[in-house]
């Protein structure tokens, strides 16, 4: 039967109702649409449900990654000899008391936002505790006051500490810890945040790439530079590498142009690395994480 095979049966076992996928083609779970398949991937739906098949899976050996909406992700078009656990919409839920706000880690940012009339950005709640996800200036970080996590095997509600979460970095990244949900406190509103918000939705539909698949900025912004700017300025809008392009609308940006393969990401982001440090003198860091092997 093999590590997966009865991993499978382990879990499906405790829990019948468990949303269980042999094979899982990972170009549907993440933003850039490319990847090969993971052995087994797990659509939670429940607390308890997440911490059996971690568990589960430290028991057998099995390997094991956490996701949300895949925003942020590159997965090897080799597959993931690994159990993927995918924490999206079945694990949503909002909450409000007064100015606080408590949201499921599957819950999007998008959804979340709205609830709560503030600036969306893409992914979940869960992935943006995660990379302390950021846009038009603000983190995550900045309005975040606890979480309710999987750590060393148990779930525990946790605060959020000053130096828990720094630019793109977080004390609340698996496999440490396995956000499940967060309680956050917003500022009162002067009745401008509508407006703000389609404002800044309005700024994104007219300078970012939306139309292609990608995932959002590739690269961590260099300090006292912006990615983009660095790119453009190596003159490097519109490099491709197979279907994968530098996109002429945001150079921070690349994109699954045409049936692009993980690979041609992959080998467009060194290939981008590369020329601005030739051309600038300064190293460009990924912001999108990679899973699976990319060498070779």
């Amino acid at each position: 039967m093999g590590a997966i095979g009865e991993l499978h049966e382990t879990i499906h076992t405790a829990h019948p109702g468990a949303s269980l996928v042999r094979g899982a083609d990972m170009a549907l779970y993440t933003s850039f649409r490319t990847g090969g398949r993971a052995r087994l991937l797990l659509e939670a739906s429940g607390r308890e449900e997440v911490s059996f098949a971690l568990e589960a899976a430290r028991g057998l050996g099995v390997p094991y990654h956490v996701i949300g909406n895949g925003t942020n992700l590159l997965v090897s078009d080799r597959g993931l000899e690994a159990l993927v656990v995918r924490v999206g919409e079945r694990m949503g839920g909002f909450a409000q008391e007064g100015n606080r706000f408590e949201a499921g880690a599957g819950m999007s940012l998008a959804a979340f936002a709205k609830s709560t009339v503030e600036a969306g950005i893409p992914g979940t709640v869960g992935g943006a505790l995660a990379m302390n996800a950021g846009a038009y200036g603000g983190e995550i970080a900045q309005v975040v006051r606890e979480a309710v996590v999987i750590e060393e095997g148990e779930i525990r509600r946790v605060a959020v500490k000053p130096g828990d979460m720094g630019y793109r970095k977080s004390a609340f990244r698996a496999p440490a810890r396995v956000v499940l949900r967060a309680r956050f406190e917003l500022n009162g509103d002067d009745g401008s945040a509508v407006q703000r918000m389609r404002e800044y939705n309005k700024a994104r539909r007219e300078k970012q790439p939306l139309q292609y698949p990608s995932a959002g900025s590739t690269f961590k912004r260099p300090e006292g530079h912006f990615a983009g700017r660095l790119i453009e300025g190596a003159g490097l809008k519109g490099l491709r590498v197979g279907g994968a392009e530098v996109s002429e609308l945001h150079a921070g940006f690349i994109i699954n142009r045409d049936g692009a393969t993980s690979a041609d990401v992959y080998k467009l982001i060194r290939l981008v690395q590369r020329r601005v440090f030739e051309h600038s003198g300064v190293t460009l860091e990924p912001e999108v994480m990679l899973l699976g092997d990319f060498d070779g």
